[in-house]
C-alpha cells in the first residue's frame, strides 16, 4: 500500500474562536457541514454520507483549540485528520487549519473537498 501524504490548509473564519470549536468537536455541529448524520459512543464517531458510514476514533483534544480523529481504517497508521483553531496574536483573525492525510493522487480531491466542506462551515457561521 502506498504512502499517503499529508497536507495542511488554512480557513480565515471571522467568528468567535469558542463558537467555531462547537462545530469542529461536537457530533451536533459537524452534522451541520461535515456529514449529513453523526453519531457518537464515547470516543468512537460515525460519519454518515449519502447513506455510507465511516467510523473515526477520537484520538485528541485540546478544548477550545483542536480535536483529531482517525479512520477506523487507518488504525495502526500515522494517519488523522484534524481540525485546529489558530488565532493570531496581533490581529485576532481566527483561522481554521485542517490537516488531513490523503493518497499520492488524491490530495487535490482531498484539498476540494475540504474547501466545499468548510465554505458551508462559513455559510452556517455567518462568516464570508
Amino acid at each position: 500500500m502506498a504512502d499517503k501524504i499529508k497536507y495542511e490548509m488554512e480557513f480565515p473564519i471571522h467568528v468567535s474562536p469558542s463558537l467555531l470549536y462547537q462545530y469542529i468537536s461536537t457530533p451536533s455541529g459537524m452534522q451541520e457541514w461535515y456529514a449529513d448524520n453523526v453519531n457518537s459512543r464515547g470516543e468512537f464517531f460515525t460519519f454518515i454520507w449519502d447513506g455510507s458510514e465511516e467510523e473515526a476514533k477520537l484520538v485528541g483534544k485540546k478544548k477550545g483549540e483542536r480535536i483529531r480523529f482517525q479512520w477506523m481504517e487507518d488504525e495502526d497508521t500515522d494517519y488523522y485528520f484534524e481540525l485546529r483553531i489558530q488565532v493570531d496574536e496581533i490581529t485576532k483573525d481566527v483561522s481554521l487549519m485542517v490537516t488531513d492525510f490523503a493518497d499520492d493522487d488524491e490530495d487535490e480531491e482531498g484539498k476540494m473537498l475540504w474547501e466545499n466542506m468548510i465554505s458551508e462551515l462559513k455559510h452556517i457561521l455567518g462568516s464570508t
